[in-house]
């Protein structure tokens, strides 16, 4: 089922999310619609609050950047309970956008690297580092089980100058091709 996509200025977004239990039965199925929607909105990751879920799962499928980056041939994972260890190597930048706020995509930096303690679906303990553009992907979705978004890694002018557009994005006004949920957010008197 394809879910509606979180928008930006939703608290969920904001929140850090809670760990999933092991025997939780609607694990797999919120995992299967996680990869419905975000392979139906051209994402190569989604993490469950941007579908409205505060849990801690994200997904990962970065093949469609096969071309430009061989080294993530047939890489497509899912991330329960992750848990980032470490991060290290050199800071890089590159643009990145996200489903939550589109339209946007802005120059983040971030270390080339990233170890990941997490259970994959089929609840088996991994540890893993990734690089380069695995270990950028990893650490956006991994942020939004933080509460964390990409726009929060911009210079406080970035910000400035991108207001304007995260307010009209806040209020559904974006050019989309997916469903989104939108904040509630009241009127001015």
């Amino acid at each position: 089922m394809k879910m509606p996509v979180t928008a930006y200025g939703h608290p969920i977004l904001r929140k850090v999310a809670r760990p999933v239990d092991k025997g939780d039965p609607d694990v797999n199925e919120l995992i299967d619609n996680m990869f419905e929607t975000m392979y139906h909105t051209n994402g190569v990751g989604l993490a469950a609050p941007q579908v409205n879920r505060s849990v801690r799962i994200f997904l990962v499928d970065a093949t469609s950047y096969e071309k430009e980056y061989p080294e993530v041939k047939g890489f497509k994972k899912v991330f329960i309970n992750p848990e980032v260890i470490r991060r290290g190597g050199k800071d890089w930048k590159m643009d990145e956008g996200c489903l939550s706020v589109p339209g946007i995509n802005e120059a983040v930096q971030r270390p080339d690297e990233v170890t990941i303690h997490y259970y994959d679906q089929n609840w088996e303990a991994r540890e893993e580092t990734y690089s380069g553009i695995l270990g950028r992907i990893i650490q956006h979705e991994y942020d939004h089980l933080e509460g964390i978004l990409f726009t929060d890694h911009l210079s406080p002018l970035k910000k400035t100058l991108l207001r304007r557009k995260l307010r009209d994005i806040a209020h559904g006004k974006a050019e989309v091709d997916y469903r989104m949920l939108l904040p509630q957010i009241k009127k001015k008197q």
